[in-house]
């Protein structure tokens, strides 16, 4: 067993090798560059295998694994509600994880999903990034995420989507489609979000829809791009959702769908800094004009203290109102924006015109002063038409430093238009994702991706699951000197 001195040493390396390749999101080096800068030069971490957690009080330690992951995703099996799905980013591994739950997400199991071989088998490799899962209405699960292909000494080779297919509840997967393939010399597919209609009176039920962006550089090539299936994932027709003769200067985009069948999508178009939204009523096969939700401040992302390395990215997160309640067809998006003090926090608005118009942006969280907030997620339940979010927030950061974080919940029962104040806090420990400065034992970790660019959340029968990236057991050293960076839940009713 190596001594403790040989353990730190090998931790100071690492540390020292990966700050180097630390930088902010911009709008030609996606997210998945870091992991693409390590994996090109580094062998892939030894797979996983299964896994199985406990609970540990009130919060759940999901992935359980050895090593880092990052960015997190959540669903919930409308069918069987005791069954939920999530996923995360492997930093130092090639493959995505996934994670299924049946007993309300007390225990969690986890596989790795499916990759394609690589385009050139002699020297080439593959990694998945950028997880979002969804049920369908028949319990088929779909876990979506992008492939980036890249060769020893040849960069990048190419992108496409993948959709995975799991028909027992996220323990395996037994098929997987690959699609939209790009060579990269105009532009890559990066940060695609998967959603399914699962209203029982729509035309288009468990119609399959991913949406992404690809954009290189602001290449008009890109855009946002929009693949729908009528056939369970079988197969997806891709067209585009903004105005193809526009500048395709656009991120994060989000699919929603209403209690029709009408099928939205809502994204950040940083060249007029607005949050866009559009909707399509045919199933995805075309699109109307695309109208604005709200201009806003911050244009692409941000280095606040607790993700100065990585850049918290500005993006949409949205959902509808399918409960059959009084505000039944609303639409919802929350999105992160700076204050007049300099700091971030988390705003919402909503439309009941199919989103033609918006109500006025107001901010969901407590007035707090230095205070960032980010990296948030919106879901309505459609039992009850509750709206609810969650969001990583710095309050609980002693020293001034607003490096640490918590997840915090807040709620709206009457539509959006009031907040639950004050915010219910749902993890149990602050996490420190900033960085050790050199200084170990440390109570930071800071592998590059930090908090990754989302987290997510799902809410359905009145209880809520956010599921966020969490470094409570960061001073455990595993494998080859590597630090736990772990996926937790909650549930939060």
């Amino acid at each position: 067993m190596p001594s403790f001195r040989t353990a730190l040493f090998t931790l100071l390396i690492l540390f020292a090798s990966v700050s180097a390749i630390c930088q902010n999101n911009t709008p030609d080096k996606p997210s998945w560059w870091n992991k693409y800068q390590y994996l090109s030069t580094h062998a892939a971490s030894p797979n996983a295998g299964s896994s199985n957690s406990a609970t540990v009080g009130p919060n759940v330690d999901v992935s359980n694994e050895c090593g880092p992951q990052s960015e997190t995703f959540i669903t919930v099996n409308t069918g069987q509600p005791m069954n939920l799905a999530g996923g995360s980013n492997e930093i130092f591994r090639d493959p995505m994880r996934a994670y299924a739950s049946f007993d309300n997400g007390a225990s969690w199991t986890g596989v790795d999903a499916p990759l394609p071989p690589p385009l050139n088998t002699s020297n080439g490799s593959r990694f998945g990034s950028d997880p979002s899962l969804v049920f369908d209405t028949r319990g088929n699960l779909f876990y979506s995420y992008i492939v980036v292909f890249f060769g020893a000494g040849n960069g990048i080779n190419g992108t496409e989507l993948a959709v995975a297919k799991s028909t027992d509840g996220g323990k395996t997967f037994s098929g997987t489609t690959f699609f939209s393939f790009s060579g990269g010399s105009n532009h890559f597919n990066d940060k695609p979000m998967i959603t399914a209609d699962r209203s029982i009176s729509s035309p288009f039920r468990d119609n399959i829809y991913v949406a992404w962006d690809a954009a290189s550089g602001g290449s008009s090539a890109g855009g946002i791009r929009v693949g729908h299936s009528s056939d369970h994932g079988a197969t997806f027709t891709v067209n585009r959702a903004d105005d193809p003769h526009g500048p395709g200067r656009s991120i994060g985009a989000v699919p929603f769908v209403g209690p029709h069948g009408e099928l939205y999508v809502a994204w950040n178009d940083f060249s007029a800094n607005a949050i866009i939204v559009n909707r399509s009523f045919d199933g995805g096969n075309s699109w109307g004009t695309p109208s604005v939700v709200s201009f806003k401040s911050l244009p692409f992302d941000i280095a606040i203290p607790a993700e100065a390395f990585r850049g918290a990215l500005e993006y949409p997160a949205c959902d509808t109102d399918r409960s059959g309640g009084p505000h039944n067809g609303r639409l919802h998006c929350a999105w992160m924006d700076i204050t007049a003090l300099g700091t971030t926090d988390i705003f919402t608005a909503f439309s009941d015109d199919n989103g033609a118009t918006w109500s006025s942006r107001q901010s969901v969280t407590d007035s707090l002063g230095l205070v960032d907030r980010f990296n948030q997620w919106l879901s309505v339940d459609p039992t009850d038409g509750s709206v609810n979010a969650s969001f990583y927030d710095t309050r609980n950061d002693q020293t001034g430093s607003r490096f640490q974080t918590d997840i915090y919940f807040t709620q709206s029962e009457d539509g959006g238009v009031n907040w639950r104040r004050p915010n219910t806090r749902v993890s149990s420990v602050s996490s420190n994702e900033h960085d050790c400065n050199g200084v170990f034992p440390c109570p930071a970790i800071n592998y590059g991706n930090q908090q990754g660019d989302y987290s997510g959340l799902v809410s359905f029968g009145g209880v809520s699951h956010p599921i966020w990236t969490d470094s409570r057991n960061n001073l455990q050293v595993c494998g080859s000197g590597l630090r736990m960076e772990e996926v937790f839940t909650a549930g939060v009713q």
